[in-house]
């Protein structure tokens, strides 16, 4: 249906003060990033180039490749629509429109892996009563999870160990980033900066 799907920005989609908005982005990944410190090229590709997402969501076999902000545009509207689509609750196909901290947190863990491959998505946006049946079965799973409000993202990066995905989502200082060897994935979320695992 709308697999693999790549969309070219539109003119005059998503023009949500794209200037605040590379500025955020600047001061947040030049703030807490000891990798892309270390790496100033990164760092202008972030701001200055379009941000765009790769990833793969193993549950309903989607792989998207989709440019989500410019510098000129900024978000674009129509692309995270397909972004949260892709995100979806697989268990009901219920959709939340994501929030694009995120995504940002997403796109500069692709940066500084220099990922040319898609990260698996193992789980997204979770309904609450997908949430609720997850909770009954597992202690793990956060009653108020950042999932139901479209917030968090569980990943994992073939061919990566588990723990390098995990310092690459904590270098970035922004969010929280659950470290889960065991099942071989990493949490990330754009709610408090916190770490667990």
């Amino acid at each position: 249906m709308r697999a693999n799907m790549t969309l070219q920005p539109s003119s005059g989609m998503g023009k949500e003060q794209p200037e605040a908005s590379r500025r955020g982005f600047l001061k947040w990944m030049a703030g807490g990033i000891g990798a892309l410190a270390l790496a100033p090229d990164l760092l202008k590709a972030a701001v200055l180039r379009e941000r765009y997402l790769l990833f793969h969501n193993p549950n309903t076999g989607e792989t998207i490749r989709q440019v989500y902000w410019t510098p000129r545009e900024g978000y674009i509207r129509e692309s995270l629509k397909e972004i949260s689509w892709a995100l979806r609750d697989y268990h009901n196909d219920q959709v939340k429109q994501f929030d694009p901290n995120v995504l940002d947190q997403l796109y500069a863990m692709q940066l500084q892996l220099g990922l040319g491959r898609p990260v698996h998505i193992i789980s997204g946006y979770r309904s609450p009563s997908t949430n609720w049946m997850l909770c009954e079965r597992s202690r793990g799973v956060a009653r108020n999870s950042y999932h139901i409000q479209a917030m968090a993202l569980d990943i994992r990066v073939p061919g990566n160990r588990v723990w390098d995905v995990c310092q690459a989502a904590r270098s970035l200082g922004a969010g929280g980033v659950g470290y889960y060897p065991g099942a071989n994935f990493v949490h990330i979320d754009s709610g408090p900066v916190r770490y667990w695992g």
